[in-house]
């Protein structure tokens, strides 16, 4: 009988690891065992998936495309941007499904991009290559926008002219009106957030292009000086241009903060460090805010600089640790009050909710890295959450904008049998220059935007906005809140799909 039991007993417990996922069984074996064993079973092709994210970035390129463009239906576009203010402020990136450039977004896009290669470069075998030119494209860009000291040209284009046509970026012709910051202007979150993007960039670039990293982390310290030392926000002297498109809601001291995060891994300066102890707590290191995007910075400033108590094991930053199980905590289902629609996504806010989704997933398998290297875990109002229960999370949210979903819907374009057909792109869904020629005039291409038909071009790796919190999804192209996509919806999931293949064995 007792033989009997303790059979039934163990062949239970291995039917419920099996049916929880081998993310939840990996819980039970001592952290040193933990990543000899992959999980056998995947339902999704993450590589495939991680390719496909970040090809994305090729087709949100301006500028002159090089000949190794893979994305063909695009041509160069802006390739006089900058001249109305006598600068050279050509390449870069549209920040969505519009045409104009974007400063403050796509500095985040880059500090993503960049940090993601930073903790997963390594597994990322062929894409490494590709993930890196990404961040390039967007580095060079921003040391022209950089170059003249105490000065950052922050945006180009007319946002409310532009959004007023729908026209390929290679037809444009509203304005390419210039803007910028400077000492009687300043916008300490924009210069923060540059700042941060060159020096993480510098990271990514330190033993495969020295030169270039020396480039990069110079031109960050002085951006962060000038973020620092005339502090105001762009949102006041830039009100009429960035609002309601990109204003800064949480201020700016989140940026410095986080800048100077990203200065001190960078440097390993110690000015920065004592810049960190010195003004962490007026610069908001622990408010309880629980959302990271391209506007609030606190909780990625918080996951990194825990990494440096964690993992490097600088003491003056013991404090970080218990910041970022703040926010790990405000995340965790059924710990917190997160809110999840009834499928399992979590539901930050309606307009381009997936950008938070991405970003949280990013941030609970970077941490689970630096919790596993500190053998630590996270209480959780005395819940124990290890980082095997972090990664199993992640993974959840990840498998749900893959088609994991009651819709069976991906959301990533071209990824799966079933994904969104009419994104809010104005490249994607006008025809092509190769396919017609002509110019398509700007109140022309509304017949195009207002149309039921699939966009003629599909634009591989786009992560849409997603689903509300009922779950529901109409794949319309009017509605960019759910159906746009967006350079930082993108450059999280990097990260975070380059651990999840290699996890799997995919890479």
């Amino acid at each position: 009988m007792v033989l009997f039991f303790l059979r039934s007993f163990t062949l239970l417990l291995l039917l419920s690891c099996f049916s929880a996922s081998l993310f939840l069984c990996n819980a039970y074996y001592p952290l040193k065992h933990r990543h000899q064993h992959r999980p056998r079973f995947a339902s999704h092709n993450y590589r495939d998936a991680l390719t496909k994210s970040i090809l994305f970035f090729e087709g949100q390129r301006s500028g002159k495309l090089p000949r190794n463009q893979r994305v063909t239906w695009r041509r160069d576009s802006g390739l006089s941007d900058g001249s109305a203010a006598n600068v050279d402020l050509v390449g870069g990136y549209y920040d969505a499904g519009d045409n104009v450039k974007f400063g403050f977004p796509m500095a985040f896009t880059t500090t993503m991009l960049s940090w993601s290669v930073i903790e997963f470069g390594g597994l990322m075998k062929g894409e490494l290559g590709n993930a890196k030119e990404a961040i390039r494209w967007a580095t060079d860009y921003l040391l022209k926008a950089t170059a003249r000291p105490d000065t950052i040209y922050v945006q180009v284009g007319d946002a409310n002219k532009d959004h007023k046509c729908w026209e390929r970026p290679e037809d444009m012709d509203t304005p390419r009106s210039v803007y910028k910051i400077d000492r009687n202007n300043p916008g300490s979150e924009v210069a923060g957030e540059t700042a941060a993007a060159l020096a993480a960039a510098s990271v990514v670039f330190r033993r495969s292009d020295p030169s270039y990293s020396r480039l990069l982390v110079r031109r960050a310290i002085r951006v962060f000086e000038f973020a620092d030392k005339y502090r105001g926000s762009y949102s006041d002297g830039l009100r009429s241009v960035v609002c309601p498109f990109y204003c800064s809601f949480s201020g700016y001291q989140d940026e410095l903060l986080w800048g100077a995060a990203w200065l001190h891994k960078a440097t390993k300066n110690l000015a920065f460090l004592n810049y960190i102890q010195r003004n962490g707590q007026t610069l908001g290191a622990a408010e309880y805010d629980n959302t990271f995007g391209w506007d609030n910075k606190h909780a990625g400033a918080r996951i990194l600089l825990s990494k440096a108590f964690l993992v490097q094991d600088v003491q003056s930053l013991h404090d970080y640790k218990g910041h970022a199980d703040n926010f790990i905590c405000s995340v965790i289902p059924g710990a917190s009050s997160a809110q999840y629609t009834p499928g399992g996504l979590l539901f930050k806010m309606s307009d381009g909710n997936m950008q938070y989704v991405t970003s949280t997933a990013f941030l609970l398998v970077t941490y689970a890295k630096y919790l596993s290297s500190a053998h630590m875990f996270v209480n959780c109002g005395g819940t124990t959450i290890t980082p095997s229960r972090l990664r199993y999370i992640a993974k959840k949210q990840v498998d749900y904008l893959l088609g994991d979903n009651p819709l069976r819907m991906s959301y990533m374009v071209g990824y799966g049998p079933r994904y969104p057909l009419r994104i809010h792109h104005r490249g994607s869904s006008l025809p092509s220059v190769a396919s017609h020629p002509a110019k398509i005039q700007c109140s022309a291409g509304f017949s195009f935007m207002n149309s039921q038909s699939p966009n003629p071009n599909i634009h591989v790796g786009a992560i849409v906005g997603g689903p509300d919190q009922n779950d529901r999804f109409p794949d319309q192209r009017s509605d960019y809140e759910q159906s746009e996509p967006s350079t930082y919806m993108n450059a999280p999931l990097v990260g975070a799909l380059t651990y999840l293949a290699h996890s799997f064995g995919q890479l």
